[in-house]
């Protein structure tokens, strides 16, 4: 990968002081963290918040939907309740289904080096845990793929936080596309539990669409989710893969 040569070390002094692995190195942890947690995956039923700001930061769409996964690629929902304004339910609808079609084919868009270069960044405090910094560069122009940065756990190589912007627009109506991506473990599992995506859509203004898992069903017990996140995340709030 050219990127990875670009770092040129073997190794690298961190702001902490100690030393850390090089880029491959960290790549291969990630992977076999991620290979890891997959064979932790459990079926479980989330319970999901969808919520719709305007451009005053007012809600405008208030959604809760069931989503489903069963390992190693099955996922389908239902949507349980809709406040606010229709266009919140047809969004959710089309992100779900996009969720569905996607987790059928989860090494597509997942972060690895089978879809990204990584260039080393530094290193940063997430909300207590200490973490790698690393750009990520997408290997091809795909609106599934993120343009930006994520935030590796140095000691378990799990992923905390991804945010950036589509490599592909999405569509015409939607520019200065962002998305913030927040992990945490649940039950034993490393989910994605948080989503922000923010997009000046044309005509009608910047808007942002937050998702919050709030509660899981685990095989038979009932989990809740530690998310890292409780409002719209920002880079600097507390900062992982399926």
């Amino acid at each position: 990968m050219v990127f990875l040569s670009l770092a040129g070390f073997e190794h690298a002094q961190c702001q902490s002081g100690s030393t850390v692995p090089t880029v491959e190195a960290i790549l291969t942890h990630m992977e076999q963290a991620r290979t890891e947690n997959r064979a932790t995956l459990r079926p479980y039923t989330v319970t999901r918040d969808y919520r719709l700001f305007g451009t005053e930061n007012s809600t405008e769409s208030d959604v809760v939907a069931d989503v489903t996964f069963v390992p190693p690629d099955v996922k389908h929902f239902a949507i349980e309740d809709v406040n606010g304004k229709g266009i919140g339910e047809k969004i959710v609808r089309q992100m779900l289904e996009q969720e569905v079609e996607l987790g059928r084919n989860y090494s597509s868009t997942e972060i690895s080096m089978a879809n990204y270069d990584f260039r080393f960044l530094g290193e940063e405090d997430m909300g207590g845990e200490w973490c790698y910094v690393l750009q990520l560069l997408p290997l091809r122009k795909d609106k599934n793929l993120l343009r930006g940065k994520i935030w590796v756990d140095t000691k378990t190589y799990l992923l905390h936080r991804a945010e950036g912007e589509p490599a592909k627009a999405v569509s015409w109506w939607l520019r200065n596309v962002r998305i913030t991506l927040v992990y945490a473990d649940v039950d034993g599992m490393w989910l994605q539990t948080t989503s922000e995506s923010t997009a000046d859509v044309r005509i009608l203004g910047q808007h942002t669409m937050l998702s919050r898992d709030l509660g899981y069903k685990v095989s038979e017990p009932i989990a809740a989710a530690r998310t890292l996140a409780t409002g719209p995340a920002t880079a600097s709030a507390r900062v992982d893969p399926r």
